[in-house]
């Protein structure tokens, strides 16, 4: 275990917002965040200059999460207007270290720097600390991780796990799938756990119920739910996906017998989080068939921690340079 000391830069960085802080080497805490916009300026070395000037500390080691695919030497992100290449950049900034990651990775990674006491658990017992992790979260679209820990180092396996088929468990679901299915060639499971899913939840629903489809947004569709009275259509949508990410979650645990727990990130599940607790979604998670003694042991944890990505970028790097997380 290498005993560092000093600050490395750490950033969370999205289509609008650019997140960034200092993680202490030592102890993996943050300090000095500053958000940028990602819209208003020129380019994310731009903004990483400023913030060397505005946190007024010097660190040759740098870690971004960003909201893109990290292949090879060259990013280009999808939903603004920022290109570069990370070998240039690491060199215009004088960085020794330069790492980017991909957001759902740093998501993954912030399981080692959070406490699980400031998560919450949803069901099951305790989890073995060296076991493999599953986490998954429906936000804009479905992530899906796993960690391993090989020779005391945890291991980010990236995945496209939200795009694999959904399982349909019950007749009414079956139903809902069959309607979604008009509009698209493929229903994948992020076609329902996500913002855009909760609308298309909410659509084939009340089409099979027979009412006014109307045009909603995700936030809709939970407003919905929660009102009084409430959209039985926008109900239904919620307690499906709730049951829904029960089986989702329950199928990632069996894949790798996940023994390390299953984390639910992403921006959907902690706006009504005290209602997901009491929902199907546990019942659904434990109902696995044969395997199903073994997931009633599997705590779930669901991390809405506002620094996640700001704490798995740090954990990657500390561990990077020499850290035992």
């Amino acid at each position: 275990m290498a005993q560092l000391s000093g600050v490395a830069l750490v950033g969370d960085v999205g289509g609008t917002n650019a997140r960034l802080s200092l993680v202490n080497l030592a102890d993996g805490s943050l300090s000095n965040t500053i958000i940028y916009s990602s819209v208003d300026n020129e380019s994310l070395e731009l903004v990483i200059r400023k913030y060397r000037e505005d946190a007024g500390v010097e660190f040759d080691s740098a870690c971004i999460a960003i909201a893109c695919p990290v292949n090879g030497d060259y990013i280009k992100m999808t939903n603004n207007h920022w290109e570069f290449s990370i070998s240039k950049m690491k060199e215009n900034l004088g960085l020794k270290e330069l790492v980017f990651i991909n957001d759902f990775t740093a998501m993954s990674m912030c399981t080692t720097a959070i406490d699980i006491k400031d998560m919450t658990q949803v069901g099951g017992e305790s989890i073995d600390p060296k076991a493999p992790k599953a986490i998954y979260g429906a936000g804009t679209g479905l992530g899906v991780g796993y960690l391993i820990n090989v020779n005391d180092k945890w291991i980010p396996l990236s995945t496209e796990g939200g795009h694999v088929d959904p399982s349909a468990t019950t007749s009414r679901q079956d139903d809902i799938l069959r309607e979604i299915r008009k509009n698209f060639k493929h229903v994948s499971a992020e076609r329902l756990l996500s913002g855009q899913g909760l609308v298309n939840l909410y659509k084939a629903i009340a089409t099979l119920n027979g009412h006014e489809v109307k045009d909603v947004e995700p936030c809709d569709v939970t407003a919905g739910a929660f009102a009084d009275p409430a959209c039985p259509d926008c109900k239904e949508a919620i307690d499906q996906f709730c049951a829904m990410m029960g089986v989702f979650g329950s199928n990632l645990a069996v894949n790798l017998l996940t023994k390390g727990g299953v984390y639910i990130a992403g921006g959907i599940v902690p706006r009504f989080i005290e209602y997901f607790k009491n929902s199907s979604f546990r019942e659904n998670f434990d109902n696995a068939g044969r395997f199903s003694e073994t997931m009633k042991k599997l705590p779930v944890y669901v991390i809405s921690h506002k620094d996640a990505g700001l704490l798995g970028a740090g954990a990657y790097i500390r561990q990077q340079l020499g850290a035992d997380l």
